[in-house]
């Protein structure tokens, strides 16, 4: 039987590079995406070789990158089993002093990005008729801290693409799961970036201190948790039956986050449920006595 393959973007460091080497202990083909494997990241991909793992050189914000990525998998497995949408980045800062060409860098990556990795392997997945899309998301996908507007949003509206297309890709027997991580002190901490336009921020004044310790305030939050429980949690979706996985997951466990889950997800299946469209529902959220595509 041949190996179960996963397709991890962002793989370089934090969730990613422990999801593509939990995956790979786990004995599945994992292909881990990353940009400048020959350059910054070059002692990364050897580390990660020695374990076993193909390394692709990707950029999630070029659609030739991209496309490049796709080619080299398909040479090199029959079809993807599980695409992992975790590349991205974080941004802080006062809203006002983010230029709209700024906001686009953040939206590029951690919307537009999963975007077109989808449509580079979801042709395969569709006709094979099965497979797993998880999205790495956040809790700020569903709540929103002062100072994070800009990241924010676009985790909001990476979680409305996830949901829609669960529903779109139901009838495909394609299940599609989102993962809500909390605070973690990973690598992407020392990487957030800020407002653009400096004169703006400045001209908040002292206030602006408030919003530049952002970081590391999340930083005092994350003590205590564990980045590998990510991983871990993206592999059991993975490894969980076709049709079972359910649509978000909150790692570590978040009660008010996980209120908001529970108080939405009715109300959403209702509108879907009005469409009179059944298959249509993936059927992790059929309703009681529905029939089963299977």
């Amino acid at each position: 039987m041949a190996k179960k393959s996963v397709f991890i973007t962002g793989a370089s460091s934090g969730f990613g590079r422990l999801t593509a080497e939990a995956f790979a202990e786990a004995g599945w083909q994992t292909f881990a995406a990353m940009r400048n494997i020959a350059g910054s990241n070059a002692q990364v991909a050897a580390e990660l070789r020695q374990s076993g793992i193909d390394v692709v050189e990707i950029d999630v914000t070029s659609d030739e990158s991209v496309a490049a990525a796709a080619a080299m998998v398909a040479r090199a497995c029959a079809g993807i089993d599980v695409l992992v949408n975790n590349a991205g980045v974080a941004s802080f800062g006062i809203q006002e002093a983010f230029t709209p060409a700024a906001a686009e860098r953040v939206y590029a990556a951690n919307v537009f990005g999963p975007l077109r990795v989808n449509r580079a392997f979801l042709p395969s997945m569709r006709e094979r008729r099965e497979g797993l899309i998880v999205y790495i998301s956040s809790v700020v996908g569903r709540i929103v801290n002062p100072f994070g507007g800009i990241y924010a949003s676009s985790k909001w509206a990476l979680e409305a693409l996830a949901e829609a297309s669960s529903y779109e890709l139901a009838p495909f027997n394609i299940d599609v799961a989102i993962v809500e991580p909390g605070a973690f002190a990973t690598e992407i901490l020392g990487k957030v970036g800020g407002p653009d336009d400096t004169a703006r921020a400045e001209s908040y004044g002292s206030f602006r201190q408030i919003a530049d310790a952002a970081p590391a305030r999340i930083a005092e939050r994350a003590k205590g948790n564990d980045p590998a429980d990510v991983a871990k949690k993206i592999l059991q979706l993975a490894t969980a039956p076709q049709g079972e996985r359910p649509l978000r997951s909150v790692v570590p466990p978040n009660a008010p986050v996980e209120t908001i889950n529970a108080t939405c997800a009715p109300i959403q299946l209702a509108l879907v449920s009005s469409l009179g469209v059944p298959d249509l529902i993936p059927p992790s959220i059929q309703p009681a006595g529905a029939v089963s595509r299977a």
